[in-house]
């Protein structure tokens, strides 16, 4: 163990360039529509503005991700169709530079339709197949959750495929290469039983949900800051090092001995779609390059500021700013309650 702390296995390794990500998710087509009204049932609206382009909650955060460090190496795990859309929507994801060897091409590509009216208000209409979601063995074929820095698996995929997915990530080859930083984003499904989501959340370094996706992880609701501080204890009693839950206006980001609410960026709210996919994206890069819980959460709520003031949940996000040691070198490390990492 390392400095003592449980559950963390001793890191040796240097920090090595570039970082090595694979995000496990859905991918698939985004349409978003701009209304200036959510219309009443029988009643038309006049769109505004339409934008078409690669999309789901998995890709998103990939692109996130790869705009965040331009020079980390992103694997893209997910299913697009064998049709027109997921041939465009995979040149799309490579455009982004993102390694799509691992995504899977079968059957319809999934629809995502966001419609959205002014304030912010917004509809979420998805059409996503039981073809589009990913199986034990796609996981198991993707090569890259054994030798990634850092694996994001997005919950909303078959139960079974994020545990394999869960365990693939913890079998690091024989060489001794240290254990990837993996990031569970979301919930599983209610109806799994609370031995097996208790499981998945167990291989987790860093967990992050909402309020209602917290309370389907933990079993307890959570409804006000001190609801999420017990849940955040409860989810970091299973294994985690790190914990961020939206609450109220806030985000609660906990670590072993400490915790602190972030407010929410005071920004006009275009749309909320991607403020979710831009926070994992931040705090997974920002956690790699040797950020402490803090600083990792504080961008989180920067990059999420940012994206909710554009149509659509497609990110653009900037560069990370160096950290502290003026270097953006990835690093395999979790950060220490004091904000040093862990040797």
């Amino acid at each position: 163990m390392s400095n003592g702390t449980p559950g963390i296995p001793a890191r040796t390794a240097q920090p090595v360039s570039p970082a090595r990500v694979a995000v496990v998710g859905q991918a698939g087509r985004d349409l978003v529509l701009r209304v200036a009204g959510i219309p009443d049932a029988g009643v038309s609206a006049v769109v505004s503005e339409r934008i078409e382009r690669l999309g789901g909650k998995g890709a998103s955060i990939a692109v996130g991700i790869r705009q965040l460090d331009p020079a980390a190496q992103v694997s893209l795990i997910a299913v697009l169709g064998e049709d027109g859309d997921g041939t465009e929507m995979l040149r799309e994801a490579a455009s982004h530079g993102l390694d799509t060897r691992h995504v899977v091409r079968r059957g319809v590509t999934a629809l995502l339709t966001d419609v959205v009216a002014d304030g912010g208000v917004r509809r979420l209409l998805e059409h996503i197949p039981e073809q589009a979601l990913l199986t034990p063995d796609d996981v198991r074929a993707a090569t890259a959750l054994t030798t990634a820095d850092a694996v994001v698996l997005q919950l909303q995929q078959p139960f079974d495929t994020l545990l394999v997915a869960a365990q693939l990530t913890r079998q690091r080859p024989a060489n001794g290469a240290p254990r990837a930083l993996l990031v569970l984003d979301g919930a599983v499904d209610a109806t799994e039983d609370r031995a097996g989501r208790d499981e998945l959340v167990g291989f987790a370094d860093v967990v992050r949900a909402n309020a209602r996706e917290a309370s389907m992880l933990s079993g307890s609701e959570v409804r006000n800051r001190e609801d999420a501080l017990r849940t955040a204890e409860t989810l970091r009693d299973l294994g985690p090092r790190v914990v961020a839950l939206t609450v109220d206006d806030a985000e609660l980001i906990a670590w072993p001995g400490d915790h602190v609410f972030l407010p929410h960026e005071r920004t006009r709210t275009v749309d909320p779609t991607g403020a979710g996919d831009a926070f994992v994206a931040a705090l997974t890069t920002a956690l790699l390059s040797g950020a402490s819980p803090r600083e990792a959460g504080q961008r989180a709520t920067q990059a999420a500021g940012a994206s909710v003031q554009r149509l659509g949940g497609h990110p653009r996000l900037r560069r990370l700013s160096p950290d502290r040691k003026g270097s953006m070198l990835p690093s395999t490390h979790l950060p220490s309650t004091d904000g040093e990492t862990l040797a």
